[in-house]
Order: C-alpha cells, then structure tokens, then sequence
C-alpha cells in the first residue's frame, strides 16, 4: 500500500473514536487531513470541534463542522492528531508542522488522545526525527545555545513564524532515551513556548496503519 492509502486507512480507524462524542479535538497534518475529510459524513453528529491551527480550521469549516474555541468548554471527549515519532511507550514527537503548542494545549484538556501514523512513524528511539521547539522570537539564540549544551544540534526553522507568532528551532541528532525527563528540562529554559516532545501527555491510543491492517496500541 502507498502511505496515502496507509494514512487513509488508520483515518477511518479514527472515525470510531469520535463515535459519539459531541465535542472533539482535532489535529495537524497530513494523516489528519484524511480523518477531517471523512468526518464530512457525520458533520450531524458532531455539535463541535476544537481545531489545534488555523488550517485545520479552514479546513473544518470547509466541510460544514463548527469550530469552538477551547475556553467555551471545560473538556474535549476525543482528540485525534498524527505524529512525526512514536514509540512503543506511546511518547511522541510533534511539531513538524509548526502547531505543537495548541496541538499540546488541546491534548491536555481532552480525555482521550488517539495518535493515527502510518508505520514509518513507529521507532524504538525518538530523535531521528529533528524535536521541534517553539521559542519566543527573542530568546531564539539563547535557547539554541542551551540546548547545545544538552547534546543537540539547533536548526532555525527560517521564515517560518507559528500561529502563536513565534519561532521553531529544530533540533537534529538527538537520541532521546528519557522523553519525559528531557520534556521538563527544555520546558524549563527560559523562552521556550513548548518543546514537541509529548511524553507527560502522550497517546492513550495508537494506531498505526501497516500493510493491509491498522495495529492498535
């Protein structure tokens, strides 16, 4: 199977998690865009949604589905999203894209996060993939200098500025052997937005589209 048709097939997966549920969140992405076209066909049954970029909000709007604000709800029963690394303990990546901090922010609010990949996305070590980290623009070389210090290797993300009005550092060559201890140390250099690690708010579930079948983890 191509990885269209990967990505196609863990999407419907999807669509039985939001089965339902009034309130859903929804991610960024390529794998994403595939669940949002396919919610088309139960708009009815979806009062709304809670978009994590602005694209995927257009895109939302496009097919009919209400876009909410997260501060008009206390809670969001579903949140579906893709990502650039998981592994087996269900940490990921996040933010190849540009919108990990509201992609993170929506997470956190919802009771379940369903992670859709394809299996090239699925590693034993995080870090092949470059670990996006959205900074304030005036702290940029600060926290690239920081993060020097803690083995990686900063890349400005040039020309590129996030929803939130900031910037992306990447961080390339990166061996990430305690996602959840290195999520707290970057989160705690000053400057940093957030960092595309989501280890202390990973995946509840994880499908992954492999061959002719969708693995559940």
């Amino acid at each position: 199977m191509t990885q269209d048709e990967l990505k196609q097939q863990v999407a419907i997966a999807a669509i039985e998690y939001v089965k339902g549920e009034s309130i859903i969140g929804v991610g960024t992405g390529s794998t994403v865009n595939f669940f949002i076209d396919l919610l088309a066909d139960f708009k009815n049954d979806i009062d709304a949604a809670v978009s994590s970029s602005i694209a995927t909000t257009e895109r939302l709007k496009k097919i009919g589905i209400r876009v909410i604000e997260l501060s008009e709800v206390d809670r969001i029963g579903v949140y579906v999203d893709g990502a650039d690394e998981v592994n087996p303990q269900k940490k990921m990546i996040k933010g190849g894209g540009g919108a990990l901090t509201r992609e993170k922010i929506v997470a956190a609010v919802s009771d379940k996060f369903v992670c859709i990949v394809d299996d090239s996305k699925c590693v034993d070590v995080m870090g092949k993939f470059p670990l996006p980290i959205e900074v304030i623009p005036m702290a940029r070389s600060y926290v690239a200098r920081e993060l020097v210090k803690m083995g990686g290797q900063p890349i400005w993300r040039q020309d590129y500025i996030t929803d939130n009005r900031c910037e992306i550092i990447d961080i390339h060559n990166m061996n990430i052997m305690e996602p959840m201890t290195l999520e707290k140390e970057i989160n705690n250099i000053p400057g940093v937005v957030t960092v595309g690690l989501f280890a202390l708010r990973d995946a509840d579930v994880v499908l992954v589209g492999k061959g002719s079948e969708v693995i559940t983890y």
